[in-house]
């Protein structure tokens, strides 16, 4: 009875066995080919990481908390846009 079933799960093991060995094969020929294709288009590209300059900072406007509203006074008005769209960023100076 037990030689019966002794068959089909050596096979089986057999079978897994070899199906991961085939697939970390696989896996290391598809890296070595990405890393190869990467390193080729490193040499010819012309692509160049471009640096961001900080740009100055500029006071454009003051905010005042009244009771529990915020009021802002601009001192330029061309930021207006920005602050309606709500393309702005808030940065803690004390905490």
């Amino acid at each position: 009875m037990s030689l019966d079933m002794l068959i089909p799960f050596s096979i089986l093991l057999i079978l897994v066995i070899y199906l991961i060995y085939t697939r970390s094969k696989f896996e290391k020929d598809i890296v070595q080919l990405y890393d190869k294709k990467f390193e080729e288009w490193k040499s010819t590209s012309t692509f160049k990481e471009e640096k961001k300059e900080d740009l100055p900072k500029v006071l454009v406007g003051l905010v005042y908390k009244q009771g529990y509203k915020l009021k802002i006074e601009l001192l330029d008005k061309s930021v207006k846009d920005n602050l309606e769209k709500g393309k702005f960023q808030t940065d803690n100076l004390k905490g």
